[in-house]
């Protein structure tokens, strides 16, 4: 088994004891993202639509460095503290991603790190 730690500075670093991503030989295990910007690592500011995005730049930043694109994930799963968002992360989700799509799950949640609305994980199949 080949196991790699996925790293870039293009995404925010781990605030805790976790790896960005994990490729066990071609499939890669990408960390929950929330929308903190690389560079200050702090929330963005706007709205829900801006962490949403936020959140789908700091997983195409990690598949990136692990040599693929979110088209090669297999398995998102979306964190949400409110699901009546959950329309706005489709039609987001569909400026980042073309079809076929990936398998997901959504889930609703009461909280996130650092008062997150958002968060994803991914699985991805290089």
């Amino acid at each position: 088994m080949q196991r790699e730690i996925i790293s870039t500075k293009d995404a925010p670093q781990a605030i805790g004891t976790y790896s960005q991503a994990v490729k066990v030989n071609n499939t890669v295990y990408l960390s929950g993202q929330i929308p903190l910007v690389p560079e200050t690592m702090e929330l963005v500011e706007g709205d829900m639509r801006d962490q949403i995005t936020r959140v789908f730049d700091n997983l195409t930043a990690v598949a990136t460095a692990a040599g693929g694109s979110l088209n090669d994930i297999s398995k998102l799963n979306i964190f949400l503290t409110d699901l009546t968002h959950f329309p706005l992360v489709n039609e987001i989700m569909a400026e980042y991603f073309t079809e076929p799509y990936p398998a997901r799950a959504a889930v609703g949640v009461a909280s996130l790190p650092k008062g997150a609305n958002v968060e994803m994980d991914a699985i991805m199949s290089l």
